[in-house]
C-alpha cells in the first residue's frame, strides 16, 4: 500500500501529502457526519464522532487490509465511537429520559414533527438494530455490506432490520397517538 516515495494509495485516490489528506477529508467526512448523526441525533456530537473516526481511519492507511476499503473502514469506526458514546453516557440519557419535559414551542409543521418523531425513535432502539437500519436504509448499503461493517452474518442484519422497524413503528405509532 506505501510506495517507495512515500504515497498511500486509497482506491482511486492517492494521500501523498496534506492536500491529498484533505481531499481524501472532503469526500469521506460528510457521509460520515450524516450516517454518525442518524446514529446519535446531535449534529455537533456527529460532527466530533466523524472527525475522530476520520483522524483514526486516516492515521492506519498504510494497514488498511482493502485499497478501496477507506469508506468501509471510516463507517465501522464512526459506529463504534458511537457505541462507545452511548456507553459513557448512559447514565445522563437515564436521567434525561426520566426528566425529559416535552417542548410546546417546537414548529407543528407535519415534515418537522414526523422528522423529530422518526429522530426520537431511532434513539429508542438497541445500537445494533439502529446502525442496521441507518446504514441498510439511509446509506442504501446491501445487506452484505452491513454485515460486514456490522461483523455479523446477512441473516443477522434482516432479523435486527425487521426488529428494528417493528420498534419504530410501535414508537411513531406512540408518539402521533399522543
Amino acid at each position: 500500500m506505501k510506495t517507495t516515495d512515500g504515497v498511500a494509495d486509497v482506491g482511486e485516490h492517492v494521500v501523498s501529502d496534506r492536500k491529498g489528506l484533505g481531499e481524501l477529508y472532503e469526500r469521506s467526512v460528510p457521509a460520515a457526519v450524516r450516517l454518525a448523526y442518524l446514529l446519535t441525533g446531535d449534529q455537533a456530537i456527529a460532527e466530533d464522532l466523524a472527525q475522530d473516526a476520520f483522524v483514526r481511519v486516516a492515521g492506519k492507511l498504510v494497514h488498511l487490509r482493502r485499497r478501496d476499503a477507506f469508506d468501509d473502514y471510516l463507517r465501522r469506526t464512526v459506529i463504534n465511537l458511537s457505541k462507545n458514546h452511548f456507553r459513557r453516557r448512559a447514565i445522563e440519557r437515564a436521567y434525561l429520559t426520566r426528566f425529559r419535559v416535552v417542548d410546546r414551542s417546537a414548529s407543528h409543521d407535519k415534515g418537522v414533527v414526523e422528522r423529530q418523531a422518526m429522530l426520537a425513535a431511532l434513539q429508542v432502539l438497541p445500537h445494533r438494530q439502529r446502525s442496521a437500519i441507518v446504514l441498510r436504509f439511509y446509506e442504501d448499503l446491501p445487506e452484505d455490506a452491513v454485515a460486514e461493517i456490522l461483523r455479523c452474518r446477512p441473516a443477522t442484519v434482516r432479523s435486527l432490520v425487521f426488529r428494528g422497524v417493528q420498534t419504530l413503528r410501535s414508537e411513531i405509532g406512540r408518539t402521533t397517538d399522543a
